[in-house]
């Protein structure tokens, strides 16, 4: 297949990030939209192009090691995140990469601040971080279901009105911090409908493969699809910021869900102007003395015939 242009790569990332966060409105976006194309063997091509320039991305990455990359996965129950990072990460190293789910905070987690065990978890320089799901919990579940700030020990004088104001001030200063850093933040919200998550919830109780990924619980939240829809869109808007932009994905259709995925990736790490490092004078002389050894009668086997290792300048 021809290697698709940065350009059309570029205009199906911009699709759906939001840049212009203050006008953004959730009920603007088709959770089915489809970009144009069609699912069939050119999306398969063009995801696979996608999963293996991440590969090779991710390898540039990690030998610079300078930067790093946190990735974060929100959506509602059954979107795809899980899938999702299943296929668009298939090529890397797995050395390169860290994947953490945060589910109910532990009680080592709930004596510390709700920012910490998303801090404690960010990616070395050199590495792809994936959170799914994230201390944008906080501003969602815990928003929802408000009970869930009792359990967090807070002080009653600090449970204010502008509670959620200011844990999204905390984000985006912590977000800030990591990008001051070198780490570059992509964020992506999968934007299922309620109708599919329907569908996906009954396929997950009919089909016996499927039944250890069905929870009674999550079945109870579509009750409160409306008020999580509003703090989706709250929050996103408050935290859509020039250093971790957000990514509204449509989800209905997987395979379109993971090609703009992989696409938001390839750009963002594009953007990084990543390159192997280069060797300097005394790398090349050590380099040339290791192929003379290794290429003597020897193979470098014998006694005193050791290159003298670099010395700290």
């Amino acid at each position: 297949m021809k290697k698709p242009k940065t350009k059309k790569v570029r205009k199906l990332v911009e699709r759906y990030r939001i840049d212009k966060p203050r006008k953004f409105r959730l009920e603007d976006m088709d959770c089915s939209d489809d970009g144009g194309l069609k699912a069939g063997e050119e999306a398969d091509q063009l995801l696979q192009w996608g999963v293996d320039r991440i590969g090779e991305l991710q390898e540039r990455l990690y030998a610079q090691d300078r930067w790093s990359l946190l990735l974060i996965f929100q959506a509602m129950d059954a979107a795809g995140k899980d899938s999702t990072i299943k296929h668009v990460m298939s090529g890397i190293n797995p050395q390169g990469c860290q994947v953490w789910s945060f589910k109910r905070p532990s009680e080592e987690e709930l004596d510390h601040d709700w920012l910490w065990r998303g801090m404690v978890r960010q990616p070395e320089r050199g590495r792809i971080g994936i959170h799914n799901r994230s201390w944008y919990e906080e501003v969602l579940v815990a928003r929802v279901h408000p009970e869930i700030l009792e359990r967090q020990k807070m002080p009653e004088s600090l449970v204010t009105k502008r509670i959620w104001k200011e844990r999204y001030h905390s984000i985006n200063e912590a977000e800030r911090h990591l990008a001051r850093n070198g780490t570059m933040i992509l964020k992506f919200f999968l934007n299922v409908s309620q109708e599919e998550q329907r569908k996906r919830f009954l396929s997950r109780l009919d089909e016996a493969g499927k039944n250890w990924k069905f929870e009674p619980g999550d079945v109870r939240e579509r009750a409160h699809w409306d008020d999580y829809m509003k703090a989706y869109e709250e929050a996103i808007r408050a935290t859509s910021t020039p250093w971790a932009r957000w990514h509204v994905i449509p989800a209905d259709r997987k395979w379109y869900m993971r090609l703009v995925v992989a696409a938001a990736v390839i750009e963002a790490l594009d953007r990084l102007d990543l390159s192997l490092p280069e060797l300097g004078a005394a790398q090349r002389k050590e380099f040339a003395e290791c192929r003379a050894l290794l290429t003597s009668k020897s193979g470098g086997t014998k006694a005193g015939g050791a290159v003298k290792p670099l010395q700290p300048s």
